[in-house]
C-alpha cells in the first residue's frame, strides 16, 4: 500500500507543479479533454479527490449529493463527471489551486493510514482500498497529461506506470463484462518499462493471449488517450484485438 500511496503522491504533485505558477490564461488554456480548459481538469480531480476521501470516512453518498446537488441526474460516470464540473466552473484559481491542494493532501492521508484490503464505496461498485489508490494514481497521471500537453511539457512515464499497467491488466474482466463480452481465456501483458526493463503481469496458468510494447503505450491507450492501431502495442491470441480495444483503467 506504501508504494501505490506514494506514487499517488508523487503523481499529484507533478499537477501541482505544473499548475501553481499558472497565471489566469494558463488556467483558461484548453486541455485535451474535449471541452474542458485546464481549472476544468483539475476542478473534476479535487471534485473526485474528494469523493474519494468521502469513501474511507464512510460518507460517500453524502459527499457525492453535495457535488450534484441541483444537477438532473446522469445516464453515465462521464455525464455526471461534466456536471459536476459544470455546476463549479469558474471558481477563481487561487481558491481552486488551494482545494486541489488540500484534496490532495486529505486523500493520501486517508489512505496511507487505511488497511490496503478494506473494502470501499467507489462510483462502480466496492473496491478495496488499494485498488481506489491505484485508480486515483491513473486518473491523476492521465489527467496530467491532458494539463501538460497543452501547456508545452511532456508526459513523464516513469516506475508509477507499473501500478497502472497492473491496473489495467487487473481490469480487464470488468472492461469485456461493461461491454457484453467474455474473455477466451487468460491474457498476460510484456511490457517495456520506461528505464528498458520487462514488466510481466501473468495470470498462474498459461496465458492464451500476450499483449506486448511500451509501458506509456499500455497506459496511454487504457486512459484512453490513443488508439492502439497509432502505438508499439501489438497482440498475440484470440482475444488480442477485443483487450487492445478494451482495455481501461476507469469505471
Amino acid at each position: 500500500m506504501d508504494k501505490v500511496v506514494e506514487a499517488m503522491a508523487a503523481q499529484q504533485d507533478e499537477l501541482t507543479s505544473l499548475v501553481a505558477p499558472l497565471d489566469e490564461d494558463g488556467w483558461s488554456t484548453p486541455s485535451r479533454c474535449e471541452g474542458w480548459t485546464v481549472a476544468d481538469v483539475v476542478l473534476h480531480l479535487a471534485q473526485t479527490n474528494a469523493m474519494a476521501v468521502a469513501s474511507v470516512q464512510g460518507r460517500f453518498d453524502e459527499v457525492v449529493a453535495e457535488l450534484t446537488a441541483g444537477t438532473a441526474p446522469a445516464a453515465s460516470v462521464d455525464e455526471g463527471a461534466a456536471r459536476m464540473v459544470e455546476r463549479e466552473r469558474g471558481l477563481p484559481s487561487g481558491e481552486l489551486l488551494e482545494r486541489w491542494r488540500r484534496s490532495a493532501a486529505e486523500l493520501v492521508d486517508e489512505l496511507g493510514r487505511c488497511d490496503p484490503h478494506r473494502r470501499l464505496v467507489w462510483v462502480a461498485g466496492d473496491l478495496s482500498a488499494r485498488t481506489l489508490a491505484t485508480t486515483r494514481l491513473a486518473e491523476v497521471w492521465i489527467h496530467t497529461g491532458d494539463v501538460a500537453v497543452p501547456l508545452g511539457h511532456e508526459v513523464v512515464a516513469d516506475d508509477r506506470l507499473w501500478h497502472i499497467a497492473r491496473l489495467a491488466w487487473r481490469m480487464l474482466p470488468y472492461a469485456f463484462a461493461r461491454a457484453g463480452r467474455g474473455l477466451s481465456g487468460p491474457v498476460a501483458f510484456e511490457l517495456e518499462a520506461p528505464n528498458g526493463d520487462t514488466w510481466v503481469f501473468a495470470p498462474e496458468e498459461q496465458a492464451v493471449t500476450v499483449v506486448r510494447g511500451p509501458a506509456l503505450d499500455l497506459c496511454t491507450v487504457a486512459g484512453q488517450r490513443a488508439d492502439a492501431a497509432d502505438t508499439e502495442l501489438r497482440g498475440d491470441g484470440p482475444d488480442a484485438e477485443a483487450v487492445l480495444g478494451l482495455v481501461r483503467t476507469f469505471a
